[in-house]
């Protein structure tokens, strides 16, 4: 017979630190996997639809880890500014010396996450982002409309990598003076046939914020719903 300590137990849901957290579409998608969110950010993010913190990421993961309180945490996700290197940022510039002017936050970050001792994601674009390529997740593997390709680097866990679907087009807009249509949006910047807030909404499955800023840099909650469930699982596969 279930004891009533057991049910309590049951309910408890492990609780994730989301480092660099934005608007939360990383964070939603955690939150239906089946945790307990909190959210940090150096900017202020009235958005964001659980607990938060505004903090410097990684002097709030020093403190944490001085106190003892990283312990709290089953997991750590990091979504570090991408705008080093990455190929959105350099595109076709890169000659210009584009994309390099901002501040490489990984190196430091992935430092303090194995210190830890806590596993996390990080999470970064494609192109040329410093990150291990352990996990890569496009919208299409979800039906999404958008592609947001993304890789993530898994510290102290690991995921098998799904397959990945063939896309069923091109990403609608101009590219080069063309114009070309296609069954996904760009949910970066504006004009050039970019998407509209509505649409990026839409596309992402993200109805809880209209900032577009904040919009062109969220992760789709689907791709960290499969990834928290990925790591569930696999404590439970530890666990047994």
């Amino acid at each position: 017979m279930t004891q009533p300590t057991d049910i309590r137990r049951a309910r408890i849901r492990p609780r994730l630190l989301d480092l660099f957290c934005c608007a939360g579409g990383a964070a939603t998608g955690y939150a239906r996997a089946g945790f307990e969110v909190h959210g940090v950010d150096i900017a202020p993010r009235p958005n964001y639809p659980f607990a938060f913190a505004r903090a410097d990421a990684l002097e709030h993961v020093t403190a944490l880890i001085a106190s003892g309180e990283i312990r709290r945490y089953a997991i750590v996700h990091a979504s570090p500014p991408c705008q080093h290197g990455c190929a959105l940022t350099v595109g076709t510039n890169a000659s210009r010396g584009w994309g390099r002017a901002h501040t490489q936050l990984i190196p430091a970050l992935r430092e303090l996450l194995d210190a830890t001792g806590v596993p996390y994601v990080i999470e970064q674009p494609g192109g040329r982002a410093p990150v291990r390529r352990d996990l890569s997740l496009c919208g299409e593997m979800f039906g999404l409309g958008v592609l947001r390709h993304r890789w993530f680097e898994l510290g102290g866990w690991t995921a098998v990598q799904p397959a990945h679907r063939p896309h069923r087009g091109r990403v609608r807009g101009w590219r080069h003076g063309e114009f070309h249509d296609g069954p996904y949006v760009a949910a970066y910047g504006s004009g050039g046939g970019k998407a509209t807030v509505p649409e990026m909404q839409d596309a992402m499955g993200i109805d809880w914020t209209e900032v577009r800023e904040e919009l062109t840099e969220a992760i789709p909650p689907a791709y960290t719903q499969w990834l928290g469930a990925a790591f569930l699982s696999s404590r439970m596969e530890v666990a047994a």
